[in-house]
């Protein structure tokens, strides 16, 4: 029946679906919520081969369809990933409920004492690319946090993603909750996208999880309020006061770790007192791994002088690019002012850090620069809900509002006021 309408009417029976049952999984006990959790990591386990099945189906196709290696490695499902699954969905379970939690309550002159509650946010819609493993990430965290879910993969993964709902509609219905708590849309038809991104009647947050091309569309077309991240364009300053063995550490795990994440360094800014011994140090490890090198003339004086060679001029254009690649612009400044107004400027409010000895220099640094994580002597790629003790996230925000940082149960959460009364009238 559904095939023979229409997009907009498609997600208003799913939005409709979604809304009712997001009354449910708001009120669910705590014990009915990590029930659903720990039924679906069993559930991972016990159906792993038909899942492999499932993921086979979408590797294969995407391989006929001449999808890179880096992209067929995301789209895999392993025992790993499996694992990874398991452990996510078994540590969200363990974490603590903040639904219906009462803070900050206090008396006032009136007699009335006023709090805050902390509840969901409602239906959660979010939209992701190649990796299955999201799937599992997302309801995980929309149902501890009591909200209801619509989720649209990637039409590269919908067997795999189809076989997940199953699992998914299972757990749910064995605890005792409705099966469309969590929805999945396998229609590949596009049309539907856009009409999810503007279902404000249903829908009351958006979150995209996916490259530029993604985010920057949804910016344009959606008028559900979203929490995302367009790019990480993330930098490390090394100080004049820092402790250069550890820089070079630090910085190298923050670019060469992985290349590919959003909190990957792009830029490093150092200090022209400790320029002269830090960069030829730090830049000949570089090379070594094979990244390429684009560099403000000093630096790249530096080391020519220093023998080091290949090395290409950077353009204004890269001190705003994320590469996401083994690339990596680099610059020297004459001060913690400068590589501040640096960061805010080229920046992309994601993850910045500081390399430093100096106790004033880290606090201004911390104070002054306007991202969404801002670290001291570390590395970039602590920026994760899962190493934030989150227990896992459903993104990075780099808004100022309603959540900032890595997303994870309170961040899919609001608060209301409560005011407890005892008869009191106001005057």
């Amino acid at each position: 029946m559904t095939e023979t309408l229409s997009a907009a009417d498609k997600i208003a029976v799913i939005g409709k679906a979604a809304k009712a049952a997001s009354f449910q999984i708001a009120n669910a006990s705590t014990q009915q919520k990590n029930a659903v959790l720990l039924k679906l990591a069993d559930l991972l386990g016990d159906n792993l081969e038909d899942l492999m099945k499932a993921n086979a189906l979408d590797l294969d196709a995407g391989a006929q369809a001449g999808l890179s290696d880096a992209f067929l490695d995301r789209l895999a499902i392993t025992d790993k990933v499996v694992a990874q699954m398991v452990e996510g969905l078994r540590q969200i379970a363990s974490l603590r409920d903040p639904i219906g939690e009462v803070v900050d309550i206090r008396p006032q002159p009136s007699g009335i004492e006023v709090g805050r509650m902390r509840t969901p946010l409602g239906v959660v819609a979010i939209i992701y690319e190649s990796r299955p493993n999201v799937t599992i990430d997302a309801t995980a965290l929309c149902i501890k946090s009591g909200n209801a879910a619509i989720l649209r993969g990637g039409s590269d993964a919908k067997h795999s993603n189809a076989f997940l709902a199953s699992l998914i509609a299972q757990a749910l219905q064995a605890c005792g909750l409705p099966a469309d708590t969590v929805q999945i849309i396998a229609d590949p038809d596009r049309d539907l996208v856009g009409e999810l991104i503007r279902c404000r009647q249903y829908v009351d947050v958006l979150i995209p999880r996916g490259g530029k091309g993604l985010i920057s569309r949804l910016m344009s077309e959606a008028t559900v309020p979203m929490i995302k991240h367009l790019e990480g364009i993330c930098h490390t300053y090394v100080d004049e006061t820092a402790d250069l063995s550890l820089a070079v550490k630090v910085c190298d795990n923050a670019k060469t770790q992985r290349y590919s994440p959003c909190n990957a360094m792009e830029t490093l800014l150092v200090n022209k007192s400790v320029a002269q011994e830090f960069l030829p140090v730090m830049c000949a490890l570089y090379l070594k791994k094979n990244v390429e090198l684009r560099c403000d003339p000093q630096s790249k004086s530096i080391l020519n002088a220093k023998g080091l060679t290949g090395i290409k001029d950077a353009t204004e254009e890269d001190w705003s690019t994320e590469y996401n690649a083994p690339i990596l612009s680099v610059k020297i400044v004459r001060n913690i002012d400068e590589a501040i107004a640096h960061i805010n400027t080229y920046g992309s409010h994601h993850t910045d850090a500081i390399i430093t000895n100096n106790l004033q220099h880290s606090e201004k640094f911390l104070r002054e620069v306007d991202s969404s994580s801002v670290m001291l002597n570390t590395s970039t790629r602590f920026a994760d809900g899962f190493e934030y003790g989150l227990g896992a996230e459903i993104g990075i925000s780099t808004d100022k509002i309603h959540a900032r940082g890595p997303v994870g149960i309170e961040g899919l959460t609001s608060l209301k006021y409560v005011v407890y009364g005892h008869g009191e009238l106001r005057k």
